[in-house]
C-alpha cells in the first residue's frame, strides 16, 4: 500500500512524514523544500504479531509494511504547470490513497504560503488543481467515446457517465462525491482520476489539542463537515508531537503518550484509518521459522490469500487450516485451540477474516 502525503507548503507535511517514517526528509520554513518525493517504508504495528512472536520465538519477524511518499508542495496553478505542478500531479497518480495534511493551528512564527491560516481555502486550492487535471482527462475521454459511438451505440451509458463526471468537476466538486454503481466503477478502471482516490485529511492541530478530537477548534470542525460531504475521513494529529514521539524508545514512547493522555500515536491511527479506507485486512502465518502478516483486500477468498504467499499455493489450493487470533489469545496455546475444536478446515469459498492465523495445504 502506497500513501501519498500532500499539502500546501508549510502546513507540517514533511514534519509529519519524518515523524511517521524517521526518514529524515528535509523540513524547513520555506516553500518547495520538498522537490523529489521522499519515500519511507514503515512496519505496520500489530500487537497480534508480538503475541505470536512471544509464543514461537521465530527466526524471522516480518510485519506488513506501508509506504509513505512525501510529495512536493503544491500551489495554485499547478495544473497549468505552476510551481512544481507537473511533478506533483505525476507523483500523486502513483499512490493508492492520499493523506492531505491541512494546517489547523495558528503560529505567527511559521509563515503560510497564502498569508493566513484558512484550512478550507487550502483544501480548495489543492482540490481545484486536481479537479482541473481530471477535467482535461475526462474531456479527452468524452471525445473518444463520441467518436467510437458512431459505430457502437452501446457506449451511450459510458458517455452519460463521463458527462456526469465532467459536470460534477466543473461545478467544483471532486469525483469522490459521485455515487457510482459497480458497472460505472468498471467503466472508470482505465481512467485514473485523481479526485477519485480515497483521502484522509490529516488535520495538523496544536500541541494542546493532540489528546482528543478538538471540537472547540473551528478550523477542525469546518474541515470535518466538508470531509463528510466528500466521503473522506479526518484524522486530528499534531505533527510536532509525532516528531517528538518518533525520537523515543518503546517504553519512553508509551510513557510519553500516557502523560499526554493519548492512547495511540498518530502513526497507529493513520495506518488503521488507511486500512479501513482502502478496505484492507491482515492474515497471519506463524511458526518457529517466521511470524508474518500479509495484507489483503477485505472479501478475499482463501485461494486468493494463499496466492499472496506464492502462486503455487493458489494454483494447487486444497484447503486452509484456520485459527482465529481471538480464540488463540483467549485459550493461550495452539494445542489448546485444537483440543477445543477451534482449528477449522476451510475450502475455496471461505472469505478470509482479519486476524486469521492460517496454514495453507496445496498440491501442484
Amino acid at each position: 500500500m502506497k500513501l501519498g502525503i500532500v499539502g500546501l507548503p508549510n502546513v507540517g507535511k514533511s514534519t509529519l512524514f519524518n515523524a511517521l517514517t524517521n526518514a529524515g526528509a528535509e523540513s524547513a520554513n520555506y516553500p518547495f523544500c520538498t522537490i523529489e518525493p521522499n519515500v519511507g517504508v514503515v512496519a505496520v504495528p500489530d500487537s497480534r504479531m508480538d503475541y505470536l512472536a512471544a509464543m514461537y520465538s521465530p527466526e524471522k519477524y516480518t510485519p506488513a509494511v506501508i509506504e509513505f511518499v512525501d510529495i512536493a508542495g503544491l500551489v495554485r496553478g499547478a495544473s497549468k504547470g505552476e510551481g512544481l505542478g507537473n511533478k506533483f500531479l505525476s507523483h500523486i497518480r502513483e499512490v493508492d490513497a492520499i493523506i492531505h495534511v491541512v494546517r489547523c493551528f495558528n503560529d505567527d512564527n511559521i509563515i503560510h504560503v497564502d498569508g493566513a491560516v484558512d484550512p478550507m481555502r487550502d483544501v480548495e486550492t489543492i482540490n481545484m488543481e486536481l479537479i482541473f487535471s481530471d477535467m482535461e482527462m475526462v474531456e479527452r475521454r468524452i471525445d473518444r467515446v463520441k467518436k467510437a459511438m458512431k459505430g457502437d451505440k452501446t457506449l451511450a451509458g459510458e458517455l452519460a457517465l463521463f458527462e456526469r463526471i465532467y459536470k460534477t468537476l466543473s461545478d467544483g466538486f471532486t469525483a469522490r462525491t459521485i455515487e457510482l454503481s459497480d458497472d460505472e466503477r468498471a467503466m472508470l478502471y482505465d481512467t485514473p482520476l485523481l479526485t477519485m482516490k480515497p483521502v484522509i485529511y490529516a488535520a495538523n492541530v496544536s500541541e494542546d489539542e493532540a489528546g482528543a478530537e478538538p471540537m472547540d477548534n473551528p478550523h477542525y470542525v469546518k474541515l470535518k463537515e466538508f470531509a463528510a460531504g466528500e466521503h473522506a475521513e479526518v484524522l486530528p494529529v499534531c505533527a510536532q508531537i509525532e516528531a517528538e514521539i518518533a525520537e523515543l524508545s518503546g517504553e519512553e514512547k508509551q510513557a510519553f503518550l500516557e502523560d499526554l493522555g493519548i492512547a495511540e500515536s498518530g502513526l497507529d491511527r493513520l495506518i488503521k484509518a488507511s486500512y479501513s479506507l482502502l478496505g484492507l485486512i491482515s492474515f497471519l502465518t506463524a511458526g518457529p521459522k517466521e511470524v508474518r502478516a500479509w495484507t489483503i483486500v477485505r472479501g478475499t477468498r482463501a485461494p486468493g490469500a494463499a496466492g499472496k504467499i506464492h502462486s503455487d499455493f493458489e494454483r494447487g489450493f486444497i484447503r486452509a487450516e484456520v485459527v482465529s487470533f481471538a480464540d488463540l489469545e483467549r485459550i493461550g496455546s495452539m494445542n489448546g485451540v485444537k483440543e477445543a475444536g477451534l482449528l477449522r478446515s476451510e475450502g475455496k469459498e471461505y472469505v478470509m477474516q482479519d486476524g486469521d492465523i492460517v496454514v495453507f495445504r496445496f498440491n501442484v
